[in-house]
């Protein structure tokens, strides 16, 4: 499995975005902030209710710097499906990656052995391929698509100011400089 503050493997696969299937790598995103959102399963309860989400807020994620790689165990023509017959995931531009094999899945330790399918992850990488933030959750947990953005700011905060971001900060709230100062302060 991946760690924090590692490079990530890259990897190939066909996704569905825009009307068309392409292969897709992760080498692709080189460059750029890439969020990687595993989830179960396509045509399904509460992946639905994330994906939407995270539609809504997919301007928000590419104004700063990111792309969404939507990740589960379906193949691209359940993809394609899906997005025809669902008008909340109808609202997705960010590819969704099929991952039949469980490959991906596997890669970032999120596969369900037993069930062929992955857990909730997200998974923030930074331009140049390292880990900086995941989160994995059971089945029936829901993630925040508002809170996946506020970590990638926080992340890009912290790499070009070199100062921390407190608990729930957003841009604009004050940060912290670490040091001897602080301890025992806060």
């Amino acid at each position: 499995m991946v760690k924090i503050g590692q490079k990530v493997e890259s990897f190939t696969a066909k996704a569905y975005q825009n009307e068309q299937i392409k292969e897709i790598s992760l080498e692709d995103y080189r460059g750029k902030w890439v969020v990687v959102f595993f989830y179960p399963a396509d045509f399904t309860f509460v992946c639905p209710t994330e994906l939407g989400e995270l539609a809504d807020y997919y301007d928000k994620f590419v104004h700063e710097g990111a792309e969404i790689l939507s990740v589960s165990t379906d193949t691209e023509y359940v993809h394609k499906a899906w997005h025809d017959d669902s008008p909340t995931i109808a609202k997705i531009k960010f590819p969704m990656v099929a991952d039949p094999t469980g490959r991906i899945s596997r890669q970032f330790g999120v596969y369900i052995e037993e069930e062929g399918l992955a857990l909730r992850g997200s998974f923030l990488i930074n331009p140049e391929g390292i880990l900086k933030a995941y989160e994995i959750h059971d089945l029936g947990i829901g993630r925040s698509a508002e809170e996946l953005l506020r970590k990638l700011q926080a992340a890009k905060f912290v790499e070009q100011h070199g100062e921390v971001c407190p608990a729930s900060w957003k841009p604009g709230k004050e940060t912290l400089k670490p040091g001897l100062d602080l301890v025992g302060k806060i």
